[in-house]
C-alpha cells in the first residue's frame, strides 16, 4: 500500500512541477510584456513631450513670448501732455501692471497656501499634486479633485490656452501647459511668476489684474488689503463668476473662511487669528466708478481702425456700403494715418502691426480734457437728460420709441433682434424664426445691463426686454479739437462703451439741422452779402427743380419787419434762410459743403438749406474750424508721430489743411455766430454756464427732435455736440427738452466751464478773437436797401433759445 502510495504521490509532483514551469513562464512572459508595453508608453510620453518642448505638436508659443509673456510687444498711446492713454495688445486687456513688491504679503500667503502649497519646492508641475488629482478623478470618480494645477500652470493657462469647447480638448491642452509651465519657471523667479498670475487674471467686471480688482471690490490698492480681504480676493481665484462678492457673499464668504482655512494650516496665520478673522462679515467697498477703465474708449478704437485698415478694394464691401468705399478710398490717398500699418514698412519688409511692435504713439488727445470731456457727458447725460426722458415715457406703452410710430414698435424691436450677434448665432444652429422670436421673448438670462449711477446692473431678463432697455438711452457724440492745428483734444463717441460701442463721432452720422446754416450764410457772404443786410421777414416759397413749391415752416416767428442777414442766424430763422437760399443754386450750396469737408454728398435742392443731410461730429467740427481760422479748414489729427520699439521716429503728422473761403468772410462769419452766443438760440451758454469770453456757434435741431446739435468754438477751441436716440424714431417729444439747446448745448457749457476751472491747462475765458479793429462788417450793405442798416439789439430774454433752433 505505502509503495502504491509513494508511486502515486510522485507522479502528482511530477506534474505539479511540470505545471509550475509552464506557469513561470507564461508569468514571465506576460511580466515581460507589460514591461514592454510600459516601456513603450514611457518612451511614447517622452516622444510625446519632446514633440511638445520643441512646438511640434501642439500650440506652444514661440521662445521669446515666453520670456516676455505679458505685452512685451504692446504699443503705448502717449497724450500730448505726456501721459499713458492705453495700450494695445494681443490680449487687449484693461489691466494695470503693478510690481511685485506692491503687493500684500497677505496675498502672497494666501494665494500658495491655498492653490499650490509646495509652490516653492516644485518646478512648474507638482508630482505630488498632480497624483492625488488624478487618483480622485479617474479612481474615484470626483468632479471636484482639485485640479492638480500648479500655479505656473494657471498661468501658462491664462496666457497660452484658448477656451475649451469640451472636456476632451481640456484633456489634451494639459500636456501644453505642463510643458509651458516648466519653460516658464526656467525664464522667469516664483516671485515674478506670482506677479504675472495676479496680473492677469479677470475678476469681472472689466477688472482684470490685482490692481483693478482691488479698487473694484475694496476702493484699495493692493498692498493696503487685510487679511480677511485678501482671502476674499484669493478665493474669487477657483471662479470669480461663481465666487462674486456682489451677487454671492454667501457663497464667497464661506470660499473666504476656506482660504483663511489653508492659510492657518500653513502656518500664516494662528489658531486664534482664524477663529477672530472667520466671525467677521464680509464687507467690501464696490466702487464701480473708482475701478481703472481704459481711457477714451472710443477714440482708441477708432485710432485702432483706421491705423490697422487695408487698402479698400470694392469687393469687400456690401452693395449698400459704395459711399463708405469711396471715404475710405480717398482716405488711403489723402490721410497718411489712414491704413498706416499697411502702408509703411519695418527694415525686414513686413508690414506694421499695433498689436505686436510695440510701437509708441503719440497722440493729440489731452488726457486733462479728455477727462474734462467724459465728465461733462455723465453729467449731463446721466445726471439731468436722460432722466428726463424717462419722466417723459413714463407709463407709454410705446417707450421709448416716439408717439408716431406706436403702431410700430413690434416691428422695430423685430428688425433691431435680427441685428444681434444672438439672432445670428441660433439662426446659423437651424432654429426657426419663430422659435427665436420665442427665444428672445421668453428665456430670461443673466446679463449686465447699463446704468448711469452703477454703470452697470447684474440682472436676469429676456433678450428681448434687454434691447429695448438699452433703447431707452439716449446717445451723444462729442469732441474738441485746436482750430488752428487740427489736434483733438477730447472725443467721447457714446455714454459707455462697453455697452454702447457704436461711435458717435466718426462712424454715425446724422441729419444735422440748422447746424448746415452758416455754410450757407458763408456763400452770401462770400457773394458780396453782409450780416446787416436787410430783408423783410416773411414766408419765402421757392420751387424744385420739378416746379414744386417749398414754404419751410417758422414756428415762433411774426413776419413783417424788417431784420438783418445777421438776426436771421441770431435767431436762426428758416425764412431768412430761405431767402438766402433763393439768391443761389442748389447745386452752388452742395458743392459748398463739400469744401467744407462733410464727406456724405447732398442732395442738391431747396430744402438742403434746413439740414436734411448727414454728416458725422468729426466733420461738422472741422467744418467749423475754418470760421476761426480765416477761412481755412483745418482736417482733425490724431496722432502727431509714431516711434518704434527703438525709439525712432518712423513718421510725423502736420495738419492738413484747405482753403474755403476768404478771410473777410470769415470775420463776418465771427461777427453773426457770436450773436447766436451773444443774444439768440445758443445764449444759455452766458445766463446759464456764465461763460464770458469771446465764443460763438450754431444750435441745431432736426424733425420731430430727433437730433439735438451744437456747434461753438473759443479763440482756441472748436467742439461739436449731438445728441439723440439710437434711432431717429427715439426722441423727445416735447420740444422743449428735445431741441439742441437743451440736448447738445449743455455739453458744451460744462466742458468749458471745467477747462477754464482746470489750474493745468492754460485755458482762460477771457479770449478775444482775432479780428482787425477797423473792420465793419457792415460795409457795403447800403447797397441793398435806401435804409441802410436796421439797428436791432440782442434779445436778452432767458427763454429766447427755447423758441426755434
Amino acid at each position: 500500500m505505502s509503495k502504491k502510495k509513494t508511486t502515486t504521490n510522485n507522479k502528482k509532483t511530477g506534474a505539479d512541477s511540470g505545471n509550475k514551469k509552464g506557469y513561470n513562464k507564461t508569468k514571465r512572459g506576460i511580466i515581460k510584456t507589460l514591461w514592454g508595453i510600459f516601456g513603450l508608453m514611457v518612451a511614447a510620453v517622452i516622444v510625446f513631450f519632446g514633440l511638445l518642448s520643441v512646438g511640434a505638436i501642439g500650440y506652444l508659443p514661440n521662445i521669446d513670448e515666453l520670456e516676455n509673456p505679458i505685452d512685451r510687444y504692446a504699443s503705448q498711446v502717449i497724450s500730448s501732455d505726456n501721459e499713458l492713454l492705453f495700450t494695445y495688445s494681443l490680449s487687449d486687456d484693461n489691466r494695470i501692471m503693478i510690481d511685485y513688491s506692491d503687493l500684500s504679503p497677505h496675498l502672497i500667503s494666501a494665494l500658495v497656501a491655498t492653490e499650490d502649497i509646495r509652490y516653492y519646492s516644485h518646478s512648474g508641475i507638482d508630482i505630488i499634486g498632480l497624483g492625488r488629482a488624478i487618483f480622485k478623478t479617474v479612481i474615484l470618480q470626483r468632479e471636484e479633485s482639485g485640479g492638480g494645477s500648479t500655479i505656473t500652470q494657471q498661468l501658462a493657462k491664462l496666457l497660452y490656452s484658448p477656451r475649451a469647447t469640451s472636456k476632451l480638448q481640456r484633456v489634451f491642452q494639459k500636456p501644453v501647459e505642463w510643458v509651458i509651465a516648466a519653460k516658464l519657471e526656467r525664464y522667469y523667479t516664483k516671485d515674478e511668476i506670482i506677479n504675472l498670475y495676479l496680473n492677469k487674471y479677470d475678476f469681472n467686471y472689466n477688472a482684470v489684474g490685482i490692481e483693478s480688482a482691488t479698487r473694484t471690490y475694496f476702493n484699495k490698492t493692493p498692498r493696503e488689503l487685510s487679511i480677511e480681504e485678501a482671502a476674499t480676493i484669493i478665493g474669487m481665484l477657483k471662479n470669480s463668476s461663481l465666487y462674486n462678492p456682489v451677487r454671492r457673499p454667501e457663497i464667497t464668504l464661506d470660499r473666504r473662511n476656506v482660504v483663511l482655512s489653508q492659510m492657518r494650516k500653513a502656518g500664516h496665520i494662528t489658531r486664534q487669528e482664524f477663529d477672530s478673522l472667520k466671525q467677521l462679515p464680509l464687507e467690501i467697498d464696490f466702487n464701480r466708478s473708482g475701478h481703472i477703465d481704459i481711457s477714451a474708449p472710443y477714440y482708441r478704437q477708432h485710432l485702432a481702425k483706421i491705423m490697422m485698415a487695408e487698402k479698400p478694394q470694392r469687393k469687400n464691401y456690401a452693395s449698400w456700403q459704395n459711399q463708405q468705399f469711396t471715404e475710405d478710398s480717398l482716405a488711403w490717398i489723402e490721410d497718411p494715418l489712414y491704413g498706416w500699418c499697411n502702408k509703411n514698412f519695418k527694415s525686414d519688409g513686413s508690414k506694421y502691426n499695433i498689436y505686436t511692435d510695440g510701437l509708441k504713439i503719440y497722440s493729440t488727445l489731452d488726457s486733462r480734457m479728455q477727462k474734462h470731456a467724459e465728465d461733462a457727458v455723465t453729467e449731463h447725460m446721466g445726471g439731468y437728460l436722460q432722466n428726463e426722458f424717462f419722466r417723459e415715457k413714463r407709463g407709454r406703452s410705446y417707450a421709448p420709441y416716439s408717439r408716431e410710430v406706436s403702431d410700430q414698435v413690434e416691428d422695430l424691436m423685430l428688425r433691431a433682434m435680427r441685428q444681434t450677434d444672438r439672432y445670428r448665432i441660433l439662426r446659423n444652429e437651424g432654429m426657426s424664426e419663430a422659435d427665436i422670436i420665442k427665444n428672445f421673448k421668453e428665456q430670461p438670462v443673466e446679463m449686465k445691463v447699463f446704468s448711469w449711477e452703477h454703470h452697470e446692473i447684474d440682472t436676469v431678463m429676456t433678450p428681448w426686454d434687454s434691447i429695448r432697455y438699452h433703447k431707452n438711452y439716449l446717445r451723444t457724440g462729442f469732441m474738441a479739437m485746436d482750430p488752428y492745428t487740427g489736434h483733438v483734444k477730447a472725443y467721447v463717441g457714446g455714454p459707455d462703451y462697453q455697452f454702447f460701442k457704436y461711435d458717435m463721432v466718426t462712424t454715425g452720422k446724422r441729419q444735422i439741422g440748422s447746424t448746415i446754416k452758416p455754410y450757407l450764410y458763408t456763400l452770401a457772404m462770400e457773394e458780396g452779402l453782409t450780416p446787416c443786410t436787410p430783408l423783410v421777414h416773411q414766408p419765402i416759397t421757392l420751387m424744385d427743380e420739378n416746379g414744386n413749391p417749398w414754404t419751410p415752416r417758422n414756428p415762433g416767428h411774426t413776419s413783417g419787419e424788417t431784420v438783418t442777414i445777421k438776426w436771421g442766424l441770431q435767431r436762426s430763422s428758416n425764412w431768412v434762410t430761405a431767402y438766402l437760399m433763393g439768391q443761389f443754386s442748389p447745386y452752388a450750396f452742395a458743392r459748398m459743403l463739400q469744401s467744407f469737408g462733410l464727406k456724405t454728398p447732398a442732395d442738391p435742392v431747396v430744402s438742403l438749406a434746413l439740414g436734411p443731410n448727414d454728416a458725422s461730429v468729426y466733420e461738422m467740427v472741422g467744418a467749423y474750424s475754418s470760421f476761426i481760422n480765416k477761412g481755412i479748414r483745418v482736417e482733425p489729427l490724431l496722432v502727431t508721430r509714431i516711434e518704434d520699439s527703438y525709439g525712432n521716429e518712423i513718421s510725423a503728422f502736420v495738419p492738413r489743411m484747405k482753403e474755403i473761403f476768404s478771410e473777410s468772410t470769415s470775420y463776418k462769419m465771427l461777427d453773426m455766430l457770436t450773436a447766436v452766443v451773444d443774444g439768440g438760440t445758443g445764449n444759455r451758454l452766458r445766463w446759464r454756464y456764465n461763460l464770458k469770453g469771446a465764443m460763438g456757434g450754431k444750435t441745431g435741431t432736426t424733425n420731430n427732435n430727433s437730433d439735438g446739435w451744437f456747434m461753438s468754438f473759443t479763440p482756441d477751441l472748436v467742439a461739436g455736440a449731438w445728441v439723440g436716440g439710437e434711432e431717429r424714431s427715439i426722441h423727445f417729444d416735447q420740444m422743449a427738452y428735445g431741441q439742441g439747446a437743451s440736448m447738445a448745448l449743455p455739453l458744451h457749457g460744462l466742458f468749458y466751464q471745467k477747462v477754464y476751472a482746470d489750474p493745468e491747462l492754460n485755458y482762460t475765458d477771457d479770449g478775444k478773437f482775432d479780428i482787425p479793429e477797423d473792420f465793419n462788417p457792415c460795409a457795403g450793405s447800403e447797397r441793398y436797401s435806401p435804409d441802410f442798416y436796421k439797428s436791432t439789439e440782442p434779445v436778452q430774454s432767458e427763454g429766447i433759445d427755447d423758441i426755434f433752433n
